[in-house]
């Protein structure tokens, strides 16, 4: 099992939360909430209002996020889904954790004692640059005050 960090519409709650429990796509076990150790800049961008996640460490604020363990079968799906390497990248980041529930008490999936771990998530070197100048989030929420409802693939 890999562990990976969403921090946009496949959270609980949001628009693409359906694909982390369509068992069909993989296994999905939800472990627990965190955020990037290393402040990026979130925005919501493109005329879908696409959460991204630009790799420019140390620029913007923690992003919140949840943590999943996944499968080699939802690994693969998530590459798909997120367009990698096109669109989005999956990359190793350092990830605190703020609320555990993992069941696993191996040690592979608890976090470290520090209470960071090391999470893929799907970011982007791929972005327009005007993305730079939108208004950086430390989370995301489909329904937030932004005012920026994310337009589901079925309704493009």
């Amino acid at each position: 099992m890999a562990r990976v960090f969403v921090y946009g519409t496949l959270k609980k709650g949001q628009p693409n939360y359906k694909h982390m429990i369509n068992t069909a796509k993989g296994i999905a076990k939800y472990q627990g909430r965190g955020r990037t150790v290393e402040k990026y800049p979130l925005v919501i961008a493109g005329k879908y209002n696409i959460p991204y996640m630009l790799n420019i460490p140390g620029t913007g604020h923690h992003i919140a996020g949840e943590i999943y363990a996944v499968d080699d079968q939802m690994l693969r799906f998530l590459d798909e889904f997120e367009g990698c390497p096109d669109m989005y990248q999956r990359t190793t980041m350092r990830i605190e954790v703020v609320e555990w529930e993992g069941k696993s008490g191996t040690a592979e999936v608890r976090p470290a004692s520090s209470g960071v771990m090391e999470c893929f998530v799907y970011n982007t070197s791929t972005y327009q640059p005007e993305w730079v100048q939108l208004p950086y989030h430390d989370h995301y929420d489909s329904s937030g005050t932004h005012g920026l409802s994310y337009v589901l693939r079925e309704n493009r």
